[in-house]
């Protein structure tokens, strides 16, 4: 059972999350309205460096906030970590539901996206990283959980190198196409199975990670 404080904590976080997601969506949609009118589509459309750079600082800032707000949400390094990753997962997801709800875009999760946009543009259908967000939400809420519970989650070296590797796949499938995103071309197909690859590296090295905290217990 969570300690009241754990649940609190945990409310408040996700209203966060899902607040500063209708913001982020806002930019969206008034950027989209300025570049793409008649609806967003590939291929991209190359902005002003001004704005470019603005939007850099953007994304920037808005990391600066998931973290900070982790950091005041507990004490110990991992458990920070846990709230940021379940934060930035919800407040991912959310970021489509509120563009679905203002725009009705995507019309499915196989449209394509802008990502991210350091250091290069990422891209790609949105499923991709709202299957991401979705592990991270959990892996993040379970991360809490182990404190609230009584344990301290311990990385091992193993973990490390999943986690290693599983990054690795997924922003290659994310940044691969440097033309699509910077020279405004038409996508290539995307690398579903590095995706796939990717998580299941992911996952694989948190459930061991998470038995070895728990002692060799289950999830």
């Amino acid at each position: 059972m969570f300690r009241a404080r754990y649940r609190s904590s945990i409310a408040f976080a996700l209203l966060f999350a899902i607040a500063m997601a209708y913001f982020e969506a806002a930019v969206v949609v008034y950027l989209r309205q300025l570049y793409y009118p008649d609806g967003f589509s590939f291929p991209l459309r190359i902005a002003p460096t001004k704005i470019i750079v603005i939007e850099l600082i953007r994304e920037l800032s808005t990391l600066v906030i998931l973290v900070a707000v982790a950091a005041v949400a507990a004490k110990r390094f991992w458990e920070r970590f846990g709230y940021f990753v379940m934060i930035f997962g919800v407040w991912d997801i959310f970021f489509y539901v509120w563009l679905k709800a203002t725009t009705n875009w995507p019309s499915s999760l196989l449209e394509w996206d802008v990502l991210f946009l350091l250091p290069v543009p990422w891209i790609g259908p949105v499923i991709a990283p709202v299957l991401v967000a979705l592990m991270m939400a959990v892996a993040g809420f379970l991360i809490i959980r182990l404190f609230a519970l009584g344990y301290t989650f311990r990385p091992t070296s193993l973990g490390w190198l999943l986690a290693i590797l599983g990054t690795a796949a997924i922003l290659y499938s994310f940044m691969r196409d440097t033309d699509a995103g910077l020279r405004g071309q038409m996508p290539q197909p995307y690398l579903y199975y590095m995706l796939i690859i990717g998580l299941m590296l992911y996952i694989a090295g948190f459930i061991h990670c998470y038995r070895r905290s728990r002692g060799g217990g289950s999830l």
